[in-house]
């Protein structure tokens, strides 16, 4: 099996460690996924960029977390579904919803469900989504910008995701310590 390097502010890089203090700077630790995509510290770059992008969506930052996890669970990433569900309670998601996600039982929130909806959708369908699913998510309140910024989403997790498909990380206990 090959194995991926772990790095850290001391063996990282140069171009890589400027990036990780920053993300230390704001996580308060270095969270697994970025010590592996320190290699190429032009993922970390992307990442930060796309979500710097997310945030500026017209998402709301529950929305967009819920969308994040949502991904994170359709594409069976055990680390990132733990960062989204600690960030996606800071982000004020509807509890019922992260529990009914994580455990796949139906969600009770309409407008949740519709994002949800279109979500797994996108990635499943690889984009070709049915007609009625984009309906139900425009009924909802959402609107089509809103369409190609789930896009936008399911591209960051794309990058995270498979990242840690390849080099497996440990949830940080951080992370943990906030389920």
């Amino acid at each position: 099996m090959t194995s991926f390097t772990a790095y850290t502010l001391d063996t990282a890089k140069p171009e890589a460690q400027k990036l990780l203090t920053g993300i230390q700077a704001n996580f308060g630790f270095i969270p697994n996924l970025f010590a592996y995509m320190a290699e190429a510290p032009v993922s970390i770059e992307a990442y930060l960029a796309l979500n710097q992008l997310i945030a500026k969506s017209s998402l709301t930052p529950a929305q967009a977390q819920t969308a994040l996890l949502t991904v994170s669970l359709e594409n069976d990433c055990n680390f990132c579904s733990v960062a989204h569900r600690a960030l996606g309670k800071k982000a004020g998601v509807n509890p019922q919803t992260i529990e009914s996600l994580v455990s796949r039982t139906p969600i009770a929130n309409a407008k949740d469900r519709a994002l949800i909806e279109l979500t797994q959708a996108v990635v499943r369908e690889r984009g070709w989504v049915a007609e009625p699913v984009l309906s139900r998510f425009l009924e909802a309140g959402f609107t089509h910008q809103q369409i190609f910024e789930l896009i936008l989403v399911v591209t960051i997790k794309t990058l995270s995701n498979y990242t840690n498909h390849l080099t497996r990380p440990e949830p940080n206990p951080e992370l943990l310590a906030t389920l």
